[in-house]
C-alpha cells in the first residue's frame, strides 16, 4: 500500500534537521534518502521504517520495534534490516532524530555496497562493448 502524503510529510518534518531528504519509490512505499543514495527509512503502508543492521538491530527490538514483514506465495518473509520507528518517536523529532542517526550507519554501508555494485557493472559493460569494436 502507497504510503499517503500526509505520513510522507510527518516524516519530512520528523527528520527535517538531518538533511535534505528525498522521496522515491520502495515495495508500493517511499523511501527517504539523504546524500542522494543513502536510504535511511521508508514508509510502507502507515508505518516508518528504519535501516537496520545486526549492530543496531537489537536497540529496535528493545524499543518495541518490529520487522518489516511481507507475503510471499510459499510463506511470509521478515526483512530484518527494516525495523519499524518505535512508536515513542513518532511524534518527538528529538527522539526520531536519535532513530535516524542509528539507521545511518548501516544505510550508508548498503550505500556503498551499491555504489560498488554499479561501478562494476558499469565496468563490465564498457569492457563488453570494448570487445565487440
Amino acid at each position: 500500500m502507497p504510503a499517503s502524503p500526509e505520513l510522507i510529510a510527518h516524516a519530512r518534518d520528523l527528520f527535517a534537521d538531518l538533511a535534505p531528504i528525498r522521496v522515491g519509490g520502495l515495495f508500493g512505499g517511499s523511501a527517504l534518502y539523504i546524500e542522494d543514495d543513502v536510504m535511511f527509512a521508508c514508509i510502507i503502508g502507515d508505518v516508518i521504517y528504519m535501516k537496520s543492521d545486526a549492530k543496531t538491530l537489537p536497540q529496535f527490538e528493545q524499543a518495541g520495534a518490529s520487522p518489516f514483514c511481507y507475503d510471499k506465495p510459499k510463506g511470509t518473509t521478515v526483512v530484518t534490516s527494516l525495523m519499524s520507528l518505535p512508536d515513542s518517536a513518532l511524534d518527538d523529532p528529538n527522539e526520531a532524530r536519535i532513530w535516524a542517526q542509528l539507521a545511518y550507519g548501516p544505510a550508508l554501508k548498503a550505500a556503498e555496497k551499491k555504489r560498488i555494485a554499479k561501478a562494476r557493472k558499469a565496468a563490465q559493460k564498457t569492457a563488453h562493448q570494448g570487445k565487440r569494436s
